[in-house]
C-alpha cells in the first residue's frame, strides 16, 4: 500500500508541466519528501500542500503579484491531482484549478484597472477637444451665417482630430438628415478619411501572422508605399505568386487591404465612451426623441462592417453574384484563401474616380449620359431586385472604365464604359415591411400624394414618437399641394425629398437606420446623375417602374433586360 501510495503521488504531481528550472527543483523536491513520508509511515498534509503552493506558484505564474497571490491562496485553499485511491487527497482539479483561476483573476483585474485609466483619460482628452463646439452650439444660428459656417468647419476639425471612430461616426451621421439639419449632414459628408500610414514592417508582420506564410511566399512583387491610407486600413499594389513554378503567366496584379495598428482597440475604448453618452440621453427629455441608444447600436454593426475586412469580403462575393448576367458593372473579386478580417488581398481595379466626368471632363456626353444611366439601373437592382444596397456610394468609391479599342475611331465611339464599385463594407438590407412602406413612400413623392408621404414616413420606424404626427401629415401635405401646382412643378422631386426630411427632422419623426441609409443613396445617386446627364430623371424613372400595376412580377426582368448582355 505505502508503495502504491509514493508512486501514486509520484504520478500525480509529475502530470503538472515545468516551466523553468526552479519549477523542475520544485518538482523534484515534492517528490523526495512524497517517498520519505510513505516510508516513515507519517503524512505531513501542512507541509505537503505548501510545497504543492510553491511548485504551482512557481510554474503557473508569470507575473509576481499574482505569483505571490497564487501561493499565497495555495497554502490555504488547494491540493494537488491525486489519483482516486489516495486518500488523504482532495479531488484531482481542486488545487490546480483554483491556483490558476486565482493567477487569472488578479492578473484580469490589474488589466481591467490599467483599462479604465486609459479609459477614463481617453475620455478627459475628448471632453476638452470637443469643448468649443459643444459651447458654440446653443449660438450656431444667433450671430448670422458666417458663425455657423464656423461653427461647422469647427464640428468637422473637431472628428478629425478625435479618430478613426468618430470620423466613421460623421460619415454615418451625414446620412441621417432626418436626425440632423441639412447642412451640417453637407459638412460631414466632406470629412477626409486620410489618415497617416502605418510601417511597412507592420504591414509585413500582419499578413505574415494572418496568412501564416512569409510575404514573399505569397507575392512576387508588393509595393512598400501604399496606394491609398484611410482611417481604417491602408492599401499596397503587389502581384500574386504564381501557382504554376516555370510556366509563362501573366502575374496577377492585387490590391491589399491592411489593418492600422490598434484601430480594433481604439475603435472600441471610443465606443464604449459614446454608448455612454448615449445611455445618459436617455434621461434627458430634451433628447429622449433622438433614440440615441438605438442609433449607437446601428452605428455599431456599420462600425463592424468597416473594420472586419473578411465581412467587406463576403458583401464583395455577394454583389459580384448578383450582378453576375451585367457586362457594364463589377465588383473587385475577393482573392480566397487571401481573406482574413485584418487583411484583404483583392483584384486591383483600373479606371477613373466617375467625379472626374462629373465635374472636370467637358464634352462627352454619349459617355456622361451612359453613366447615369447604368448607375441608375445598378441602384434600382439593388434596391428592388435584391434587396443588398450598397450604402456608401459617392463618387470616390466609383470607378469608370473605358476601353480604348485601336480598331477604328467609329468603334471607340461606339464604346460603353464600365462602372466599378469600390468600398463595399457599408451595406443596407430592408426587412419586407420596410421595403414596401419605402416603395410606397417613393411612389407618393413621384405622384405628389403630400398625405400618403407622410403616412409611410410615420411607418418606417418601428417605434414612432412623433409628438404630433397629425401636425407632421398637414404639413407635408400643403407643401406637395404647393409642388402639385404649375408654379411649384419647377421644383424636383429630389428637392421635395430633400425638404421632407428637413421637415422629418423638426417633428421629431423617427425614421430606422438602414432606411434613411438607402433614401440618402437615392439622393446622392441622383445628385451626381443630374450633373452627368441633366435630362435624365432618376426620380421619374423610378415613378415609371414602381407605378406599373404588375411591378413586383415583371421589375427584375424589365432591369436585367436593359443591363445584362
Amino acid at each position: 500500500m505505502g508503495k502504491g501510495f509514493c508512486n501514486s503521488c509520484i504520478r500525480s504531481y509529475s502530470a503538472i508541466p515545468a516551466s523553468n528550472t526552479i519549477a523542475h527543483h520544485a518538482q523534484v523536491a515534492w517528490k523526495r519528501m512524497a517517498r520519505a513520508s510513505v516510508l516513515n509511515g507519517k503524512t505531513h498534509l501542512p507541509i505537503n500542500r505548501i510545497a504543492q503552493a510553491v511548485s504551482l506558484g512557481l510554474s503557473r505564474s508569470y507575473i509576481v503579484v499574482p505569483g505571490i497571490f497564487t501561493l499565497m491562496c495555495g497554502t490555504q485553499i488547494a491540493w494537488a491531482q491525486a489519483t482516486p485511491e489516495a486518500d488523504i487527497f482532495q479531488p484531482r482539479n481542486t488545487l490546480y484549478m483554483r491556483a490558476e483561476d486565482s493567477h487569472l483573476f488578479l492578473t484580469t483585474l490589474i488589466l481591467s484597472a490599467f483599462e479604465c485609466v486609459f479609459l477614463l483619460l481617453r475620455a478627459l482628452y475628448l471632453a476638452v477637444l470637443f469643448t468649443p463646439s459643444i459651447v458654440m452650439a446653443p449660438f450656431a444660428d444667433s450671430f448670422g451665417p458666417q458663425f455657423r459656417k464656423l461653427w461647422l468647419q469647427v464640428v468637422h476639425q473637431t472628428l478629425e482630430r478625435a479618430g478613426p471612430a468618430f470620423i466613421k461616426w460623421g460619415q454615418w451621421a451625414a446620412t441621417r438628415p432626418d436626425l440632423f439639419p441639412r447642412d451640417l449632414c453637407t459638412e460631414l459628408s466632406k470629412l477626409h478619411t486620410q489618415a497617416p500610414e502605418h510601417s511597412f514592417a507592420y504591414t509585413k508582420k500582419t499578413i505574415e501572422k494572418a496568412f501564416g506564410r512569409k510575404i514573399s511566399e505569397i507575392f512576387d512583387d508588393f509595393e512598400e508605399e501604399p496606394v491609398a491610407s484611410g482611417s481604417i486600413a491602408q492599401v499596397h499594389r503587389a502581384s500574386l505568386r504564381s501557382r504554376y513554378r516555370g510556366r509563362q503567366i501573366k502575374p496577377m496584379l492585387v490590391a491589399v487591404k491592411v489593418r492600422h495598428p490598434g484601430v480594433g482597440e481604439s475603435i472600441k475604448r471610443d465606443f464604449e465612451i459614446i454608448n455612454i453618452v448615449a445611455k445618459i440621453s436617455t434621461y434627458i427629455p430634451a433628447l429622449n426623441w433622438l433614440r440615441l441608444d438605438e442609433s449607437v447600436q446601428q452605428f455599431a454593426v456599420f462600425m463592424m462592417s468597416q473594420v472586419d475586412l473578411a465581412r467587406e469580403a463576403a458583401h464583395l462575393s455577394r454583389f459580384i453574384y448578383n450582378f453576375r448576367r451585367w457586362k457594364d458593372v463589377s465588383f473587385p473579386k475577393p482573392v480566397y484563401p487571401l481573406v482574413h478580417p485584418a487583411v484583404l488581398v483583392e483584384t486591383f481595379e483600373h479606371g477613373e474616380s466617375v467625379s472626374h466626368y462629373v465635374d472636370e471632363l467637358e464634352g462627352n456626353d454619349r459617355i456622361k449620359s451612359a453613366l447615369a444611366h447604368i448607375g441608375t439601373h445598378a441602384l434600382l437592382k439593388m434596391l428592388l431586385v435584391d434587396n443588398f444596397v450598397h450604402a456608401d456610394m459617392h463618387p470616390g468609391n466609383i470607378l469608370v472604365r473605358v476601353a480604348r479599342s485601336k480598331r477604328s475611331s467609329k468603334k471607340l465611339f461606339k464604346t460603353k464604359p464600365h462602372v466599378i464599385f469600390l468600398d463595399v463594407g457599408m451595406t443596407a438590407e430592408l426587412s419586407k415591411n420596410d421595403r414596401i412602406n419605402l416603395l410606397e413612400f417613393f411612389k407618393a413623392v413621384a405622384r405628389r400624394d403630400g398625405r400618403t408621404a407622410a403616412e409611410c414616413t410615420l411607418r418606417l420606424s418601428k417605434k414612432q414618437n412623433c409628438p404630433n404626427p397629425e401636425a407632421f401629415i398637414q404639413e407635408v401635405k400643403e407643401s406637395f399641394d404647393f409642388w402639385g401646382t404649375p408654379e411649384g412643378d419647377v421644383v424636383h422631386p429630389a428637392e421635395c425629398m430633400q425638404h421632407l426630411l428637413e421637415q422629418v427632422r423638426r417633428h421629431r419623426v423617427n425614421v430606422d437606420g438602414n432606411v434613411c441609409t438607402v433614401m440618402v443613396t437615392v439622393l446622392v445617386l441622383e445628385g451626381w446623375q443630374r450633373k452627368l446627364d441633366p435630362d435624365y430623371d432618376v426620380m421619374h424613372t423610378l415613378q415609371t417602374l414602381l407605378l406599373k400595376a404588375d411591378w413586383a412580377k415583371s421589375l427584375s426582368y424589365t432591369i436585367e433586360g436593359l443591363m445584362a448582355p
